[in-house]
Order: structure tokens, then sequence, then C-alpha cells
């Protein structure tokens, strides 16, 4: 695959379409199962308010891979991201019942570098807080 957007198409400051992902108790458990991470912070209440968390929180890794979806669904292509990085912040707190969470993702183009690449830049946020700090992708255009 190939990237659809091309070099020439964007200038610093292309804001990609902003995403919310939803994210339930039963995302958890198939996040979980899929990664093999069962920390009980992720899925058990009682274990997760011991520990000194509100309620239970989502994998740091799976909302980095939802933030990054604004990126990839921009570009058409999962491969033309070629670095990736975030700081976390703040965690998902995803509370038990039929709503759960969301976590709403928005970018910007924030530098037109060499070989054509760009840097964008992520703001990720969830009940109202930045989740993920420093959330920066470089991605090759076509």
């Amino acid at each position: 695959m190939t990237a659809k957007i091309t070099y020439d198409e964007v200038e610093v400051g292309t804001e990609l379409p902003a995403r919310t992902f939803p994210v339930t108790r039963a995302t958890l458990v198939r996040y979980a199962g899929a990664s093999g991470d069962f920390n009980p912070i992720h899925w058990n209440e009682r274990f997760a308010k011991e520990v000194g968390l509100p309620d239970v929180i989502a994998h740091g890794m799976f909302t980095m891979a939802e933030a990054i979806r604004v990126v990839t669904d921009w570009t058409g292509d999962p491969g033309a991201v070629v670095e990736y990085g975030v700081r976390f912040t703040k965690p998902v707190v995803v509370p038990n019942d039929d709503q759960g969470a969301e976590i709403q993702v928005s970018g910007k183009v924030a530098a037109k570098l060499d070989d054509n690449t760009v840097r964008v830049d992520l703001t990720a946020t969830s009940g109202g807080q930045k989740v993920l700090g420093m959330s920066r992708a470089v991605v090759r255009l076509a």
C-alpha cells in the first residue's frame, strides 16, 4: 500500500479529521485477550480502586493504538507511519456502565520534513483531560 495523501497536498497546519473512539469494559477484556495483558487494573474495579485508581483504566497501548488510527485513516496506509511515540499523561477511566468512556483524538501536520515525510502532532483526551502528551508520528506520504 501507499499513502493516498501526497506530500505536496499538505502544509504545516493541515488538520486531520478528528475521531472519537468508544471504550467499554468489554473492549478492554477483548484487548486483554488479544494482547496478553491481563493486569487486573484493566478489568477488576475492586482491584483498581485498592491500588489507588479511580476505577478500571484502559491499557496504555490500547489508547496509543486508538490515537494513531487518526493518522492511518488519513493516509489510507498504516505502513506510512515510520515513527510514533507518546507520553502517557492521564489514564482513560472506563466506568462499568453501558456508556463506558470515549477517547477524542485530533491531529495536525506540525512540520514538513525530508523524503516526503511530515510530523503529525496528535491530541488525545478523555473525560476532558489530556491522556497522551508529546503524541507525535512521522509519516511518509506519496
